[in-house]
């Protein structure tokens, strides 16, 4: 997963293989690799698609832990749990986080805590490293930047491909302007999962040098990155993102994008709506028109017609 906060869910929250589905199995209790290409609304929506896959799998293993534990419970828990409660009381302690009311967050010494297990987990089962990953996004504690960039860079254990995704889009949801050295080069690495989760991320940060690289991302040969960076872009307003949003809203484009069923491209197509006002470009705003006065869908014509509404759309 819109905006550029795991908790607002982008998050971020969570993934799919090339498939483009979305949702993993109830067995693995956990997301698939991330494939090249992959839909851009898994990241925008990516906290809300999390949650909802674990506390699917909790109510099918009967697994969903005790009322009445706190954050340090589930560290403790993390620390010297069993396999299977190891990542769930990592996943507990991401929910938990989510709210921001556990009394451990007024203590200065609980990031630097989690820190030291999400260190520890390096070797452990991934799903504990990768649900790590959400709480300390969700804390938006800058301390976090140094471990997280190590992972987002693939570097040392615990960095399998998932998990430098989950790191990328932590590091856009703390929202620090110092991530950006680490995420830059990203931008124009080889997996394309990877490079739309930082197209995400970068969105958080806007900056002269992440508006380089957006732009840049507009032409990567993966058209769902392109979808990303121009998301990415025109919350901020910018006009570098109408000509692929054009693209996104425009249904025969979006049928001959390959590896999307109907509902897939239906939500790219409102993702694009939804912040189309937001771009000084006239194409766009006639774009929103047509859209309002006679898309085949009732859910694009209203969305168009909020979209309208907006001051200065």
């Amino acid at each position: 997963m819109s905006g550029t906060d795991l908790a607002h869910e982008p998050l971020p929250e969570p993934a799919a293989a090339t498939s483009t589905d979305a949702t993993p199995p109830a067995e693995d209790a956990e997301p698939r690799r991330l494939g090249t290409p992959f839909l851009v609304l898994q990241f925008f929506l990516f906290p809300l698609a999390i949650v909802a896959v674990c506390v699917a799998v909790f109510i099918v293993f009967g697994l969903i832990a005790g009322e009445g534990k706190g954050a340090r419970d589930y560290l403790d828990d993390i620390r010297s749990g069993g396999a299977n409660r190891r990542w769930q009381a990592a996943f507990e302690l991401s929910k938990l986080l989510q709210a921001g009311k556990d009394k451990a967050l007024a203590d200065p010494r609980f990031v630097p805590e989690v820190l030291d297990v999400y260190k520890t987990a390096a070797n452990d089962d991934p799903r504990v490293r990768r649900y790590l990953t959400l709480a300390l996004a969700r804390l938006h504690d800058p301390r976090a930047l140094p471990e997280l960039e190590r992972v987002a860079r693939g570097e040392g254990g615990g960095s399998d491909a998932e998990t430098q995704i989950y790191a990328v889009l932590a590091l856009g949801a703390i929202g620090d302007p110092a991530a950006l050295p680490a995420l830059l080069p990203l931008a124009a690495g080889p997996d394309a999962g990877l490079r739309k989760a930082v197209a995400h991320a970068l969105g958080s940060l806007p900056s002269d040098e992440s508006r380089a690289a957006l732009t840049t991302m507009l032409n990567d040969p993966v058209e769902d990155v392109r979808w990303n960076a121009a998301l990415s872009l025109a919350r901020r307003g910018d006009p570098a993102a109408a000509p692929v949003l054009l693209t996104m809203m425009d249904r025969a484009h979006m049928a001959s994008v390959p590896g999307l069923n109907d509902q897939q491209r239906e939500e790219a197509l409102l993702e694009a709506v939804r912040v189309a006002w937001a771009v000084p470009d006239p194409a766009l705003r006639d774009t929103l028109q047509r859209l309002r006065a006679a898309d085949p869908s009732l859910q694009v014509r209203e969305a168009a017609a909020a979209a309208l509404e907006q001051p200065g759309s």
